[in-house]
């Protein structure tokens, strides 16, 4: 597995759609999250699965029974999307996630099936925050877990750099 670290708004997401964009003719399972901006603000975010699934996971608006900073976390939409875009299929040919974050890790059913994905022989590449404890640290610290940063020399080379990793795990398939 490929974990892609690095600083909030360094461009993590955009990698994961660039290898997304350039696997069209693949089966691909997993999700990207984007924000939801309202007066040039961010004010939560949406996830939304490479099947086209769009749950809103984190909302300001939202009661803040589960939280992270300023957004509050609607856990029941992270499990909708992530029992059909996370689940283990023999037709899926490699899973991308972005991101194995505090907001996801509030949920077992996301760690779950992070963990049945840790443990298939598909290939997976997820986005990592680079600060966390719990879910977070564990992943990181797995033997078989290789870990790149994201920087802004390296953001429009890296998704080639990942395209050149996954090819003999996708030859395979």
């Amino acid at each position: 597995m490929l974990l892609i670290t690095g600083m909030p708004g360094v461009g993590k997401t955009t990698v994961i759609c660039k290898v997304a964009d350039q696997l069209r003719e693949k089966r691909i399972g997993g999700f990207y999250t984007r924000e939801i901006r309202k007066g040039g603000e961010r004010c939560g975010f949406l996830l939304e699965t490479f099947a086209g699934l769009q749950k809103t996971i984190a909302h300001t608006d939202f009661p803040h029974v589960h939280r992270v900073g300023k957004y509050g976390v609607d856990i029941a939409s992270i499990d909708a999307a992530v029992n059909s875009a996370l689940a283990l299929a023999p037709d899926v040919d490699l899973y991308l996630v972005d991101e194995i974050g505090k907001m996801e890790c509030l949920s077992s059913s996301f760690i779950a099936a992070m963990e049945k994905l840790f443990n298939c022989s598909k290939p997976l590449v997820a986005t990592i925050s680079k600060k966390g404890s719990g879910f977070i640290e564990q992943a990181k610290r797995r033997p078989d877990a290789l870990m790149w940063e994201v920087t802004y020399d390296n953001r429009d080379k890296l998704p080639q750099q990942i395209l050149h990793w996954l090819i003999p795990f996708l030859n395979q398939t």
